[in-house]
């Protein structure tokens, strides 16, 4: 499964650097010239916005790159980013492929910060879409208003992107396939419901979560599944909400309950570090119908770090119509900060680490060290992940040694 998900985005992450020396580089200043832009541009440019704020509600429909000449939507400064907000949603991609959006701040919307999907035409997905260096906050505040909202995508990056402030879940996928979310922050505030931090749902599947950091991100900080309308799954309906999940390398801090495996199959959370749950550790639920949904099941917990003190009564929140009994813990270092228990979990944990102090600094940060040099914590937690560790193939290798950032310079 790890090498499926990293090949099938492959070509979408080393394509955001072409982008910057194919094709015309327009600057403009205002939201007037922006939508003038959209209305004329054309694969391998890019769209440079000035600082300032361009409002609300743009409009991006049926703009398409190509897989070799992806079009840029970029701010000039990262350090003085363009900003949208207000409104019900700042921008809104419809039925559009290989474009970025990178380097810019959304903020203030009631509805939606920002919305791609794929026009309701499900057998055609959109792809290619990369979101890279945005800063989204202050959505909602309540009910179902998602930071960014994706529906229909399939071959899309979520990169170095910073959530705060969220109404139902910062990222909400329904239909989405072949995507990486990485290296971003969730961050909850008071006075927002923040249902979830990332939820993949509607027939998700080869989703790969790494590197992120989750503060207080709400009550379920990644649900892999969920409970979708029937009319929207995509492509189809399936018989599970999610399905080859992939969870790795992420810290948590706070929350309810930092995973959730809601009618979901074969997703798997490995090497992520767990800080102070305030209720459980994980849930198992099934919140779609048995008699067109499989039975949640087959999840595998593994080689996870997880500091947990008497707020945790009960380990795993287990609902009915799952299988628990299917899922799978190996290798995971449990330490009671108050006391002396031990996990109670649906089947018996492999080779489990209890009771040794990871000695943590700055726990509550995404800057966390663990001190203890107890070998048994060597290859637990989100500190041990390596980026090789998603997929160990001489193809994935290469994939991250190429992976562009926001930094990059262009290679001529």
């Amino acid at each position: 499964m790890k090498h499926v998900l990293q090949m099938a985005v492959a070509v979408v992450i080393l394509t955001a650097r072409a982008g910057t020396v194919l094709g015309g580089d327009t600057a403009v200043r205002n939201a007037k010239e922006l939508r003038n832009e959209l209305r004329r541009v054309r694969p391998g440019d890019t769209i440079t916005l000035a600082p300032g704020n361009y409002g609300n509600g743009i409009w991006i429909a049926k703009v398409n790159g190509t897989k070799k000449k992806p079009i840029i939507i970029t701010g000039a400064d990262d350090r003085n980013r363009p900003v949208f907000s207000g409104g019900a949603e700042a921008i809104h991609l419809s039925d559009c492929n290989y474009v970025v959006l990178r380097n810019m701040k959304i903020s203030g919307c009631s509805g939606n910060g920002v919305n791609a999907d794929d026009a309701g035409s499900y057998d055609t997905p959109s792809k290619g879409v990369v979101f890279e260096n945005i800063a989204i906050e202050d959505i909602g505040p309540a009910g179902n208003r998602d930071g960014l909202k994706l529906s229909g995508l399939d071959d899309f990056v979520v990169r170095n992107c910073r959530f705060s402030g969220w109404g139902g879940s910062a990222i909400d996928m329904v239909g989405c396939h072949n995507g990486v979310i990485e290296k971003c922050q969730f961050v909850g505030k008071k006075g927002y419901s923040q249902s979830s931090g990332i939820q993949a749902k509607g027939g998700s599947e080869k989703i790969l979560i790494r590197r992120n950091f989750f503060k207080n991100a709400g009550g379920r900080a990644i649900n892999l599944g969920g409970s979708t309308g029937l009319k929207y799954f995509r492509p189809k309906l399936r018989d599970y909400e999610a399905r080859t999940v992939e969870v790795v390398g992420n810290h948590f801090v706070g929350g309810a309950a930092p995973i959730a495996y809601v009618t979901s199959i074969d997703c798997v959370v490995r090497r992520n570090t767990i800080i102070a749950p305030e209720k459980w550790v994980m849930r198992i639920l099934q919140e779609q119908p048995t008699a067109k949904f499989k039975p949640c099941q087959r999840g595998a917990f593994e080689e996870n770090l997880i500091v947990f003190d008497r707020r945790v009564r009960t380990f795993v929140n287990i609902g009915p119509n799952t299988r628990p009994e299917t899922f799978s813990f190996r290798g995971n270092a449990w330490f009671c900060s108050d006391g002396d228990r031990r996990p109670s979990l649906p089947s018996k944990e492999i080779k489990g680490v209890y009771q040794v102090d990871p000695k943590l600094a700055s726990a509550d940060t995404p800057d966390m060290k663990v001190r203890s040099k107890d070998p048994r914590l060597r290859n637990v937690g989100a500190h041990a992940f390596k980026m090789k560790d998603a997929d160990t193939t001489p193809e994935s290798r290469t994939v991250e040694r190429d992976a562009p950032t926001a930094t990059d310079k262009p290679r001529r």
